[in-house]
């Protein structure tokens, strides 16, 4: 592959776990392709990733130049960010926390060699 052109989604409300799952789905695809995939996927992460899909490919078209119809989504990652603890009230007076996590999404186009 030549060179990677990429475009990042920091502090999505989403936890890395979730989000990996789309991440593996379309990690390889070409980009007409994964952004199909995205478009038909029920999950929350999925419309976060097209963002970011669409955004690496608009980046790779203006500033480097290269052609939309060859590029292939290189590499996803989704990094954990920071974890926002809150309290919910429950019974005889307790408190029990909740995790409110949040992720760092990365997604790298390429062209196809």
């Amino acid at each position: 592959m030549s060179e990677e052109v990429r475009a990042l989604h920091k502090d999505a409300q989403i936890s890395a776990q979730k989000a990996r799952l789309m991440a593996d789905a379309i990690r390889g695809l070409g980009v007409d392709r994964a952004l199909a995939v995205l478009a038909l996927s029920p999950k929350k992460s999925a419309s976060l990733f097209q963002k970011v899909l669409k955004s690496a490919v608009a980046n790779a078209e203006q500033n480097n130049g290269l052609d939309v119809d060859n590029l292939v989504v290189s590499t996803v990652t989704v990094d954990e960010g920071a974890t926002l603890k809150r309290y919910r009230p429950k019974g005889m007076g307790r408190m029990r926390q909740r995790y409110r996590r949040r992720s760092h999404i990365t997604v790298s186009v390429a062209e196809r060699s």
